[in-house]
């Protein structure tokens, strides 16, 4: 009974001890005001900042933010996204089975009037639609333009020669190698002079898939520069 007073004094000075410990390091030491105790209150992770489309990070000035998404088996529709606006989503009920295709106007400098304003967005059904009504699509493409790509479900059975051709000419490597139920996102443009460096490729392999059937989907990000008028 004869401790109880002294051990309480030695209890509250450890307290104190650690209490102002804590405090200094919060603070960051004598005359550094409350910067640090600040920035734990008000700073953000950079992966919990969001700007356009979701992207973790600005795009820089003169560049156009986008999204990509393929869709999940057949399960979940794709996804793209340009500035904000989102072009294709199964929320807008205009995705379906196969290549889902944005045409978008190529992002040129502001004073020219043209700001990636989209053109038309249709999708095409690769296992049992007409390759033509997506020749007819792609063919008369105006130089600059555009071209977002998403599969969904199987991108690539009804492809033939010629549109495996025109997607290597909008700036595709894996276009020619595309088949049955392989996830894919693209995107291009039309007059590139070399590959895009916007495109990502998943073989559907039974070794390696993520869905029963169907490997896993893709999404890709980025930020589309805007060329000069004398490009």
């Amino acid at each position: 009974m004869r401790l109880a007073g002294p051990l309480r004094i030695v209890v509250l000075v450890v307290s104190v001890g650690v209490t102002w410990i804590v405090v200094s390091i919060l603070l960051g030491g004598p005359g550094s005001g409350f910067p640090r105790i600040q920035q734990l209150f008000t700073s953000e992770s950079p992966r919990a900042r969001k700007y356009k489309c979701g992207l973790p990070q600005p795009c820089p000035e003169e560049h156009l933010a986008f999204r990509v998404v393929s869709g999940a088996a057949n399960v979940i529709g794709p996804k793209i996204c340009l500035e904000d606006k989102m072009l294709m989503s199964s929320v807008k009920d205009n995705v379906g089975r196969g290549l889902n295709i944005a045409l978008v106007n190529g992002p040129l400098p502001p004073d020219t009037g043209v700001s990636g304003e989209l053109i038309e967005a249709r999708a095409f059904d690769m296992w049992a639609g007409d390759v033509n009504d997506l020749l007819k699509f792609i063919r008369p493409l105006h130089e600059g333009t555009l071209v977002f790509v998403a599969s969904y479900d199987d991108p690539a059975t009804k492809m033939n020669e010629e549109t495996r051709k025109l997607f290597s000419e909008l700036g595709s490597r894996n276009a020619k190698e595309l088949a049955f139920r392989d996830s894919w996102v693209f995107v291009g443009a039309k007059g590139v002079q070399n590959k895009s460096p916007f495109e990502q490729h998943v073989k559907n392999s039974k070794h390696s898939n993520k869905y029963e059937g169907w490997p896993e989907a893709l999404e890709m990000e980025g930020c589309i520069p805007r060329r000069s008028t004398a490009s």
